[in-house]
């Protein structure tokens, strides 16, 4: 059975103060997702879909896109390619986009974007985070034996390994239960204290602690088709309740799982795997991350150049 790996490279990196998805972070100038889409086709995902902005697609392909369809799996299976794009034009027609609106309309949007170039099990994941070698062939093997409706998975990071010293961040707390996701909570100001204590700081009246050791969605999901009719259902319910002037909110994955999970639509297997996160969320959490990705080259856990 095939398996598709898609990548959420439409962001704005508004806090990185530019395009960090396509940000040259490896030893040879490799961006992050380029490593994500070497490991997924390394465990065995015979397609990548980007999603991406319209003007971005001639720089990925350039980047890593024209490269990455020569590839082939394991099995020695060809690898294909898609761009698919997230831009205002694929918003319903009967929400008016205020003039003054930028921002994309966030991930259950971006997933929806995907849906005619999807049609077998697929994971989801950000651009800009590496999510190490072990989580694809993890996410890979439960792909495979999902039911085509109501069951899904996500490759679960502990919160103190996902914070960064540089700013807040955000994150999806998860609470599970016997290997199983049962609450999901999109928190948006996660801030991190020099005594490495970390906290919800979204009220500065009223700081709420965290667990450093709480399980947390890094949006490594995985999923069957039946999973875009009810994106386009909350959507559509996410736009019709907009105020006119809404600039900025987006709708986002972790709360629609979150929902679904509550209404009993769906159960999702919450995977424990071995590997490492790390990111950018702001440019001073850049030479970490270039550290750690030479780091990786030198241990043999990558070719020398992903270039080649």
């Amino acid at each position: 059975m095939n398996a598709t790996l898609v990548i959420m490279a439409a962001g704005m990196g508004s806090r990185y103060g530019g395009e960090k998805q396509t940000d040259g972070i490896g030893p040879n100038g490799e961006a992050i997702m380029e490593y994500s889409v070497y490991d997924a086709v390394q465990a065995g995902f015979r397609k990548i879909v980007f999603i991406i902005k319209p003007e971005m697609e001639e720089t990925l392909r350039k980047l890593c896109g024209d490269r990455i369809q020569t590839w082939k799996t394991p099995q020695g299976e060809p690898v294909e390619v898609a761009y698919v794009f997230q831009d205002f034009s694929s918003v319903p027609s009967f929400y008016q986009i205020p003039a003054e609106r930028k921002k994309p309309f966030g991930t259950v949007h971006a997933v929806l974007c995907a849906r005619d170039a999807v049609k077998e099990p697929f994971a989801v994941i950000n651009a800009d985070d590496y999510y190490g070698k072990p989580a694809f062939s993890t996410i890979l093997e439960k792909l495979l034996t999902l039911k085509e409706t109501g069951e899904g998975a996500m490759v679960a990071y502990r919160l103190k390994n996902t914070v960064s010293d540089n700013g807040t961040v955000s994150r999806g707390v998860c609470q599970t239960e016997n290997g199983n996701l049962k609450k999901v909570k999109e928190t948006l100001k996660i801030k991190k204290y020099p005594d490495g204590a970390i906290a919800d700081v979204a009220d500065p009246e009223r700081e709420v602690a965290l667990d450093p050791e709480s399980p947390v969605s890094m949006n490594f999901w995985g999923f069957t088709p039946w999973l875009f009719e009810e994106l386009e259902a909350y959507f559509h319910d996410f736009l019709k309740g907009l105020a006119p002037d809404e600039l900025k909110a987006e709708c986002l994955l972790p709360v629609l799982v979150d929902k679904l999970i509550t209404e009993g639509k769906l159960n999702v297997s919450v995977l424990d795997t071995d590997a490492v996160w790390f990111g950018v969320t702001y440019q001073e959490d850049r030479p970490v991350v270039e550290a750690e990705l030479k780091k990786l080259h030198a241990s043999g856990a990558y070719p020398p150049s992903l270039k080649n």
